[in-house]
């Protein structure tokens, strides 16, 4: 955990920081991690998130790497342009993005405060209804597909994030957020 250098600084702007973002960069922290890829190589990772939660969120990957749950990969979505929807069709685990909820104009998402992270996307789509987000990721709204890096109530990744009080999308009452888990539990 580290704070966020000038290299990542600019790599980060204007993509996923910008002005008018409600954190900062000084409130943002690097986490570098270790994860195991979908061929179960070990590989290089990294998330920024807030500052207050790169500890546990370094415990959490910590818990995952341990577990050899695969996600396909991991880093910032600015490899991405910054854009939610070419990361999630990448199949990307990401935290930070200065962005407003989807669907939702004019209100920050909890990405938008390091405050979230979304893991395996595409195999863990956001669903609500008949409506699929990533549409590529409708094969996977079956929980019970078995696919790889597919998350499900009481896993390593759901207990992993309970510990450190965060709380899963695939909880929700409306829709399911399979991807997603916050601090705050929207």
């Amino acid at each position: 955990m580290r704070e966020i250098d000038a290299e990542t600084a600019a790599s980060m702007t204007p993509t996923s920081i910008r002005d008018g973002c409600p954190v900062g960069l000084d409130e943002l922290r690097l986490v570098e991690v270790t994860y195991v890829n979908y061929d179960d190589a070990e590989m290089a990772g990294r998330v920024v998130v807030h500052r207050d939660h790169a500890e546990g969120i370094a415990q959490v990957f910590e818990e995952l790497f341990a577990a050899r749950f695969p996600m396909q990969s991991v880093d910032l979505v600015d490899v991405h342009g910054g854009s939610d929807q070419a990361s999630m069709q990448a199949n990307n685990t990401s935290a930070f993005n200065c962005r407003e909820v989807a669907y939702s104009p004019g209100v920050w998402s909890n990405h938008a405060t390091g405050t979230a992270i979304d893991i395996n996307p595409l195999v863990n789509p956001y669903v609500r209804g008949d409506f699929v987000d990533p549409e590529a990721g409708r094969p996977f709204a079956d929980r019970n597909s078995g696919a790889q890096g597919l998350i499900v109530a009481g896993d390593v990744v759901v207990t992993a994030f309970e510990r450190i009080g965060w709380t899963w999308g695939g909880y929700w009452n409306n829709s399911k957020d399979y991807q997603h888990f916050s601090a705050s539990g929207s």
